[in-house]
């Protein structure tokens, strides 16, 4: 047994051993939730490691070709309106499926990373649930852009606890069409028709150029609230883009009735205070 003298510090071999399995102290986890509630986004550098993302990555892979073997189903999950005519000229493509966690079982353990985990519960506390996930693969010169939005609108919940984080699967660089955000946005609450894909007064003050750029590595995760404005322009680079974005809402919260989008109700921390026998058992 090993006893430390009260006020003495502890050795560096223990603090080692605190930091692998307690990475994020009191203060970090403050400073994360002060970052996200001030500018409605956060980036967490190198949340998955190179061997953790060679892996992804080639699950990732996988799942885009299997879905793209499957002839009768339409992948290209491209947006419509006047301002994606605008930013791609009427022609892009990005691969989309739901539920990377339906197809596998690595995808499922990467979203109880305890380091992904330290970070959502830092912004949102506790109990986590898992609204569903998202597979992107913007093409090389022809990736889809998105215009600026806001999430909310796809999937109210009763108390608007909703985040997404998006993991990094590749890099993104602005060049690549990665994610753009306006810093402080989330703070306008719910505002109707600002959906991306119809115009909207509010979306028309907040243009995609002048958005806030968060270029990211492979292995980082940008976590946002869905009210916060942000949208990515197309990728026009040599290099294909790849992210799966989990959607997830706190254990006290649940989906506004008569949603019917994908809801995976997956506690990924903590407990679930609204699940019941019949809500268990739906079937989807």
């Amino acid at each position: 047994m090993f006893f430390i003298q009260a006020g003495a510090e502890p050795p560096a071999f223990l603090c080692n051993i605190m930091e692998t399995l307690f990475p994020l102290n009191h203060k970090a986890m403050n400073a994360i939730k002060e970052a996200f509630d001030r500018d409605g986004y956060y980036l967490a550098k190198g949340i998955y490691n190179a061997t953790q993302i060679k892996a992804l990555e080639q699950e990732f892979d996988r799942i885009v070709d299997q879905i793209r073997s499957a002839k009768q189903e339409s992948v290209n999950a491209r947006w419509a309106g006047k301002e994606m005519e605008r930013l791609d000229g009427g022609d892009s493509v990005i691969y989309h499926t739901h539920n990377v966690q339906q197809f596998s079982g690595l995808w499922l353990r990467a979203l109880l990373e305890p380091a992904f985990s330290e970070v959502v519960t830092a912004i949102m506390g506790e109990n986590v649930v898992l609204h569903h996930t998202k597979l992107f693969q913007k093409p090389a010169e022809k990736g889809s852009p998105f215009p600026m939005h806001q999430d909310w609108n796809y999937f109210p919940s009763v108390k608007d606890t909703m985040i997404a984080g998006i993991i990094h699967v590749s890099e993104a660089t602005d060049e690549m069409g990665c994610i753009r955000v306006y810093p402080g946005s989330h703070k306008l609450g719910r505002i109707q028709n600002t959906d991306g894909q119809n115009e909207s007064e509010l979306l028309a003050q907040y243009p995609i150029e002048n958005a806030t750029v968060i270029e990211a590595e492979a292995g980082d995760v940008v976590f946002f609230h869905y009210f916060t404005l942000h949208g990515s322009m197309p990728n026009r680079s040599q290099k294909v883009r790849k992210t799966v974005l989990a959607q997830l809402y706190a254990g006290d919260d649940r989906i506004e009735d008569g949603i019917l989008h994908p809801d995976e109700h997956l506690v990924l921390n903590g407990w679930n205070h609204h699940a019941t026998r019949n809500s268990a058992g739906h079937k989807k």
